[in-house]
């Protein structure tokens, strides 16, 4: 078990529990970690009868085999669950530096179930585990809870932590790490689901080293890429994430006015990245072993948004609480980040809803006495962040928008379902399928709803090639030929990504597939190629698909939200081109091995070693040969 710690922790907060079980090596190398050992878990041990927020639901912290290591950009880790906001498949992705920490306390993952009689936490460090009574931090936001859980803990510990949207059970509620730099593991509710445990925080702090399997080797490989990594993103580092606002916005593919408008330059220039750099930012952020530093420290000194040093908004968040809501102030978008992060919410999903929210107040489908006197109209920021305040707090219109966009239109009513955005459940980030074909595909068919990050192809759509696997140049983004393969492969390679515990920014910096072989070779020992590699990664999107199928997801539910399919967005300089979903996830289904319905079909199954899940989903998922 080279690369790993060996051994996974299961806590059951009901029972008041711990217990320690060996990972083995067959299912390290079969399942990897991260997202897709959370995956094979909660496949064997939930399924489509369990409450997302009920106790029976699992709560899994996972790492993976570079986390802890020299490799570039690995202080990540997964969180993985059934969600509240969506009903099937839930992953979220974290930074910062919690998952390394993990690591070092001498554990692969934790495995969390039951309901705790009061608030709890967990305290874990070299020694092991202890379940601790949280009822004094209950209530705190999660800066204040960081603070006050290192006070009673270890200063050097690391916090993940929800706030009083998670407390309060708000189905777009994220968990939060590392206090005021705040990494979220923000994406389908997941702060609902610790909250519903009636936990306040996993406390964490781990000081063992991790063994690889050759050492010498891994620092020389790492050595020879770091100049060519801090090259390729150089501009990431200095303008963060959003550096990339007016080129997105040039091109259509920035998020404007709940998907409706189709240009606004001088808006999108007043809050991009460089607009940051001159104005509010105080330094990069770098996680655990990063190189890149694309992360924000921000502060606002003066005004009404004025406040301490925080960490500021990343691209998805400017698109989202900004353009989405034609909100022009930075400052105000900051402050929004802040109030986000302090009750424990995802930016990207609350951004998305009150966006929704705004357009209902236009067309007269919500009124100034369902905001209770709020000007709840596009280009308010004041009433963002009263908003952002409401749904965090479940307070008014809050209690509804914070159960997402497709639960808020089913209760406004009306047209509203026909602007409610969303795929499976979950909004859209800040990436517009009408502008990259392969993301209309890559939203359709992500496991855990509308994600540009699963499969992370309009990168490689503009700037980036990944020869190693047959991609040898970006692909047009309008053209449909073999659009369905290349969003195929590039979601079985995120699939690994996500499981090595890898940042996929990496890749701009000139990391490639070989790279990552390597790397996995040297940490393991293990004798890996880029077919074993790329097919693992196919073995674990295919297993997550059919636990979606498990929950009732088929073809009809692999859909686009009709603005993107059916509403042009034409304006200067525009290409205008709706997505054809139709064709590319015919293509799609014929190039997985998948039926006509969108179920993998057994041949397929049985060629990724996926049998024993097979007999688990026959009683609700009919599989073809």
């Amino acid at each position: 078990m080279i690369g790993y710690a060996g051994r996974i922790a299961r806590v059951d907060l009901g029972r008041g529990s711990v217990d320690y079980v060996p990972l083995d090596a067959g299912t390290a190398r079969k399942y990897i970690g991260g997202g897709g050992l959370g995956a094979k878990i909660l496949y064997d041990e939930t399924g489509p009868d369990t409450d997302p927020l009920g106790p029976e639901n699992l709560l899994i912290y996972m790492t993976g085999p570079f986390a802890g290591t020299r490799v570039p950009s690995s202080g990540r880790h997964a969180v993985v669950s059934k969600s509240p906001l969506t009903g099937i498949f839930a992953e979220s992705d974290v930074g910062g530096f919690w998952g390394r920490e993990l690591k070092r306390a001498g554990l692969d993952g934790i495995v969390i179930t039951g309901r705790a009689g009061r608030p709890a936490y967990l305290w874990i460090n070299d020694d092991g585990i202890e379940i601790r009574d949280a009822r004094p931090f209950w209530g705190l936001d999660t800066y204040d809870a960081d603070e006050e859980l290192r006070r009673a803990t270890h200063p050097d510990a690391k916090v993940s932590s929800i706030g009083p949207a998670g407390e309060r059970l708000v189905r777009i509620a994220a968990i939060m790490h590392d206090g005021k730099d705040a990494r979220p593991a923000g994406r389908c509710g997941l702060g609902a689901v610790m909250g519903s445990k009636n936990l306040k925080a996993v406390v964490v702090r781990g000081t063992r080293n991790i063994d690889v399997a050759d050492q010498g080797g891994l620092a020389a490989s790492v050595k020879g890429l770091v100049p060519t990594i801090r090259d390729g993103t150089e501009a990431m580092r200095r303008f963060g994430t959003s550096g990339g606002v007016t080129t997105h916005e040039s091109m259509g593919n920035f998020p404007l006015r709940n998907w409706s408008l189709s240009r606004w330059p001088e808006g999108a220039a007043k809050i991009s990245g460089q607009a940051m750099a001159s104005s509010i930012l105080v330094k990069p952020y770098f996680c655990a072993q990063c190189i890149i530093g694309c992360g924000r420290v921000v502060h606002v000194k003066e005004g009404r948004y004025a406040g301490s040093e925080s960490a500021g908004p990343e691209y998805e968040t400017v698109g989202m609480l900004g353009g989405m809501c034609l909100i022009d102030d930075l400052e105000a978008i900051a402050k929004a980040n802040e109030l986000c992060n302090r009750y424990g919410l995802d930016t990207i999903s609350t951004g998305a809803v009150i966006a929704f929210a705004m357009e209902a107040f236009e067309r007269g489908l919500i009124t100034p006495s369902d905001t209770a006197g709020i000007d709840l109209r596009f280009g308010n920021a004041d009433a963002l962040i009263k908003m952002v305040e409401k749904i965090g707090t479940r307070s008014g219109l809050g209690e509804t928008l914070g159960e997402g966009v497709r639960r808020a239109a089913g209760a406004i009513g009306g047209i509203s379902r026909e602007f409610a955005i969303h795929v499976k459940g979950l909004e859209p980030p800040a990436h517009d399928p009408r502008c990259y074909h392969g993301v209309a595909l890559a939203y359709a068919t992500a496991n855990r709803g509308a994600c540009h990050l699963q499969g992370f192809t309009h990168a490689f759509e503009r700037v980036l090639s990944m020869p190693d696997i047959g991609i040898d140049r970006p692909h047009e983004r309008h053209n449909l030929e073999n659009k369905a393969e290349l969003v195929a492969k590039l979601q079985n390679l995120m699939s690994m990504m996500d499981s090595l515990k890898a940042c996929k920014f990496l890749h701009f910096g000139g990391v490639r597939v070989t790279h990552l072989v390597e790397w996995l070779q040297l940490v393991t020992g293990w004798d890996v190629g880029i077919q074993e590699f790329m097919t693992t990664g196919e073995r674990l999107y295919n297993l997550k698909r059919l636990y979606n199928n498990r929950c009732g997801i088929t073809r009809v539910d692999d859909n686009l939200p009709p603005r993107f399919t059916t509403e042009k967005r034409a304006g200067e300089g525009l290409v205008v081109s709706l997505p054809h979903l139709g064709r590319m996830l015919s293509d799609y289904y014929e190039f997985r091995g998948w039926n006509a319905e969108g179920i993998p079909r057994l041949s397929t199954l049985e060629r990724l070693g996926l049998e024993e899940e097979v007999e688990r989903a026959r009683d609700a998922v009919r599989i073809e040969p």
